[in-house]
């Protein structure tokens, strides 16, 4: 008991006198001062730290991609002078086809076009170079420079999907063989070029929008980076996501301008919409396969009609419908995504093997809906979702595909984050890898065995 008691009492002295000496250190005017000098040195080095949470750790990576891009320069692009008979010449016939495209007038591309405006992309994109300065440079992504050693990339202004649909679109016409010919002086002019042997075509940018442009040569040029719809018709080692850049259709219906219904949801008495052609290859023969799904149920529009006749009719449908059914057409994607997005219709995408644009800024899930063939055309399974589809999720994905629509607009002279400009960034983004491949290739002593 003595031996407890004994020992209660040290532990009680331990605690005490600590205690006191602070206490009386405290007191004293040097300690304080000594103190405050100490708080204040770690006070000015550790000036607003405080513990932060997991969520707040989580976005300390870097600032977000978008204030990054602000902070830098213009994207160098040096655009080759072709003659005209590559690029402008096909949209607008003019004498002396032979010389490049000077100071006249840019010619309009052609109202009624049909289907060669889906793949027009080339057309924007040699404009935006060709004359920035008609509209606000500081929209620009992308700036021309003129003397080759300050490019950045190398644009090669050949309209290969513009020449596949006035030369080869038939495929065996007499006339495909102009086509051909034309892509044959593109690899020849590349092949001498300097800039082009310098990276072995690999800071060059080609846009082969249609899948079956520059059909007879592109295999001699799978280093570059080509501007595509889709990977559908491209072996492996030709084209692949890594190396190029998807660029989405320009929409054949007129964009929504003032769809600002108070209920937007009740105003679209459409449940699903689809017009279009039914009769498609490869991937595309799901869309027969839906019309016995589809036809005769309620709030269900599924039609057949060509592009050429059903653009109004198409435009009107769209807007009165809640949900745009996006099949594969002959390759995984198809233009009706992007007459859907511009519509404000939400698109319900069927393509086991679709890519999308601008996917790293984007999250199509936000404003799309996706089902692989299997589940679209299992019985009811499709229909079954939209029916019961919450009212105010949809409204927020319509909400969403209002603020990403301007991202889809080809227009001259460009504007700020759209279709141009957002292609422009995805090749501003792939300049660490040309790099990378460039300075790779130049120290390999054996042919290189990956993709590059």
């Amino acid at each position: 008991m003595t031996g407890k008691l004994r020992w209660k009492g040290f532990l009680w002295l331990a605690i005490f006198i600590p205690i006191s000496v602070l206490l009386f250190l405290l007191g004293t005017r040097d300690f304080s001062l000594s103190v405050s000098r100490h708080l204040d040195f770690f006070q000015d080095t550790f000036q607003g730290s405080r513990f932060i949470s997991v969520q707040e750790f989580s976005h300390m990576n870097g600032p977000p991609l978008e204030s990054l891009e602000r902070c830098e320069s213009p994207l160098r692009i040096y655009m080759y002078d072709l003659p005209r008979k590559f690029n402008l010449g096909m949209v607008k016939k003019v004498a002396d086809q032979e010389k490049p495209w000077g100071k006249e007038r840019v010619p309009s591309w052609p109202l009624r076009s049909g289907l060669k405006r889906q793949h027009s992309v080339e057309y924007w994109m040699m404009l935006s170079l060709l004359n920035p300065v008609a509209g606000n440079s500081s929209d620009s992504v992308a700036v021309r420079v003129h003397n080759p050693l300050e490019a950045d990339l190398f644009f090669v202004p050949f309209f290969s999907s513009l020449s596949f649909n006035t030369h080869g679109v038939n495929m065996l016409d007499p006339e495909t063989e102009k086509d051909r010919l034309l892509q044959v002086d593109v690899v020849e002019f590349l092949k001498k070029s300097p800039w082009y042997q310098r990276s072995g075509g690999r800071d060059h940018v080609l846009v082969v929008h249609h899948p079956n442009a520059f059909r007879f040569m592109r295999e001699l040029l799978n280093t570059s980076i080509f501007i595509v719809a889709d990977f559908g018709r491209f072996p492996h080692d030709v084209a692949w996501l890594g190396k190029d850049i998807v660029a989405p259709y320009y929409h054949m219906v007129e964009k929504y301008e003032n769809d600002n219904v108070t209920d937007p949801f009740r105003a679209r008495t459409t449940l699903l919409f689809f017009r279009g052609q039914t009769r498609r290859k490869d991937e595309g023969k799901i869309r027969l396969k839906f019309a016995s799904l589809l036809q005769n149920q309620s709030m269900v529009v599924y039609e057949e009609s060509s592009a050429k006749d059903g653009v109004q009719l198409s435009t009107e449908g769209m807007r009165l419908s809640r949900f745009c059914l996006s099949p594969a057409g002959d390759t995984p994607s198809s233009c009706r995504l992007f007459d859907a997005i511009v519509s404000h219709c939400v698109p319900v995408i069927v393509s086991d093997k679709i890519e999308l644009p601008f996917e790293d800024e984007l999250n199509y899930q936000e404003f799309c809906l996706f089902f692989s063939v299997e589940e679209a055309l299992r019985p009811g399974y499709l229909l079954g979702i939209l029916k019961t589809f919450p009212r105010r999720r949809w409204i927020k994905m319509w909400q969403k595909l209002k603020l990403v629509s301007h991202h889809f607009e080809y227009q001259y002279p460009v504007q700020k984050d759209d279709a141009v400009n957002m292609i422009w960034k995805q090749a501003r983004r792939k300049l660490p890898t040309v790099r990378l491949a460039i300075h790779r290739s130049k120290r390999l002593k054996i042919p290189d065995w990956w993709h590059w």
